[in-house]
């Protein structure tokens, strides 16, 4: 169901130069909802982990006509213009609404799988229970594995630890970046699906990222694709647009 309006962007604009070309990414317009499972395709090079960076509150764009996000707090939604934030206030919205998940899993290998998956709650001062940490990670099949560091993990546990880790918190918005791009495809399909459902469960918007187009369509709300031109030999431009 789509609850209310988590982002909105129009005309948004952003350009990098690398060896005298300049890349050029455009968002003309995009609507998230709440709840939504929203899946990313496209080749590599076409922008995909650019755009999830926008999102992400990483990078700033060049020029937006408009750029916001409403988040929930309690039971009152605070709608944010991200164009007029400080870093400070765009770093505490990371923190407390958006969970990323990276295609290596981008796991602290000096820590438990059970420090790993709490981590935001430190940051957030947060007080996760016992029962919705044991009832996480029992859905995603790693209850067996909260003692050890990520070194002795499979690349499939690795990343349902990322995804705990994201989830944990119960962000609204979810940014996935192929994180199944690096497991077999039997273990890609169960993540995702896991993925999925636990997404649902905690009413979480998601965008997730794939190179693979089984991986998302017909399991995905909607899908957003990239289309790319190369206008001249030193300028490429790529355009988010909805299929």
């Amino acid at each position: 169901m789509k609850e209310h309006v988590v982002f909105e962007l129009k005309d948004i604009s952003i350009s990098r130069e690398k060896g005298g070309v300049t890349f050029r990414l455009e968002i003309p317009k995009l609507t998230i909802y709440s709840g939504e499972f929203v899946g990313v395709i496209g080749s590599s090079g076409c922008g995909k982990s650019t755009f999830l960076d926008i999102l992400g509150l990483i990078l700033s764009v060049d020029s937006a006509e408009l750029f916001r996000l409403s988040v929930k707090q309690k039971s009152t939604i605070f709608q944010q213009n991200i164009l007029s934030l400080s870093d400070k206030k765009l770093a505490d919205i990371r923190r407390e609404h958006i969970g990323y998940i990276l295609q290596s899993g981008g796991l602290l290998p000096f820590l438990s799988v059970k420090e790993n998956i709490l981590l935001s709650d430190k940051l957030n001062n947060l007080t996760i229970t016992q029962e919705s940490f044991s009832k996480l990670v029992n859905s995603l099949g790693i209850q067996g594995q909260v003692n050890k560091k990520p070194q002795y993990l499979s690349g499939g546990q690795r990343q349902r630890v990322a995804i705990a880790r994201a989830l944990i918190h119960k962000p609204e918005i979810i940014l996935a970046d192929e994180p199944t791009a690096s497991v077999d495809k039997p273990t890609a399909i169960e993540i995702r699906d896991q993925f999925k459902d636990l997404a649902k469960a905690y009413g979480s918007s998601v965008l997730m990222v794939t190179h693979d187009t089984e991986m998302v369509k017909g399991h995905s709300d909607r899908l957003l694709t990239f289309e790319v031109n190369k206008v001249s030999d030193i300028l490429v431009v790529s355009k988010v647009i909805e299929i």
